[in-house]
């Protein structure tokens, strides 16, 4: 008994620390994001793509190449079954982009630090790909571009809440004047999830946030944390801060 508690506080001050310094492969994802959106066309940025009308065409082509176009995913090519994870590195906007990686920042070390790098890394890409084929199945006849982050991230939003729901979080809620107030995670989280629900039901298929990718990832993330850390919830009291920009 004396051993097991002992067990408990060693796992919890060891997430704490992970939380703090940030863990590796959740930096290696954020450097790896902003490094393609840097030198892509989309960020306006590199040169050798020039200016106006031929940096338009560029945007668009890099799209095409690297974002999941539903249409072509389900109709089973080659280069469009390997979208679903480049697409994964891909960011529209500033905006984008740093909503997406605020969101990692802050729930992807802990539960980087309660799987283990590898199998993060594994979850991340697994779940990311699925929540944009998931987009595209029921979509299927949208010829849409889709991109970004936001399907993987949304998983580590679920797996979190399975695995640290008591988890203090501050958030800055628009409707509260962005007052900055600290709730349990499982209270930001499933609210958040919630919000996505409901838009996805009012989504079409045109340009736009894929809420449904959003609510896809979120479900798949929890149910994987459910069933491979089934028993071992971390009740950690340790602490993070969400920012209000959606994944």
């Amino acid at each position: 008994m004396y051993r097991r508690e002992a067990d408990w506080r060693e796992r919890v001050r060891a997430v704490g620390t992970a939380a703090a310094a940030g863990g590796a492969v959740t930096s290696g994802l954020m450097a790896l994001c902003c490094a393609v959106f840097l030198t892509s066309p989309l960020s306006g940025f590199n040169p050798a793509y020039g200016g106006a009308d031929a940096l338009l065409a560029a945007q668009a082509g890099y799209f095409e190449r690297w974002g999941v176009i539903p249409s072509e995913l389900v109709d089973g090519s080659a280069h469009a079954a390997l979208t679903p994870l480049t697409a994964l590195f891909v960011h529209g906007s500033w905006l984008h982009l740093l909503g997406n990686m605020l969101f990692l920042y802050v729930f992807g070390a802990m539960s980087e630090e309660r799987m283990g790098r590898a199998e993060f890394a594994f979850f991340y890409l697994a779940c990311g790909y699925f929540a944009l084929v998931a987009y595209a199945v029921v979509h299927a006849d949208s010829d849409q571009t889709l991109v970004g982050a936001s399907g993987a991230i949304s998983a580590v939003l679920g797996a979190f809440l399975r695995l640290f729901p008591r988890a203090r979080v501050t958030s800055l809620f628009p409707f509260l004047f962005f007052l900055p107030l600290r709730f349990p995670a499982w209270i930001v989280l499933v609210f958040w999830f919630a919000l996505q629900w409901l838009a996805a039901q009012n989504a079409g298929t045109g340009p736009g946030v894929a809420y449904l990718a959003h609510v896809a990832g979120f479900v798949a993330g929890f149910l994987y944390a459910w069933v491979r850390f089934r028993g071992t919830t971390v009740k950690s009291p340790a602490t993070a801060t969400e920012g209000e920009s959606q994944p």
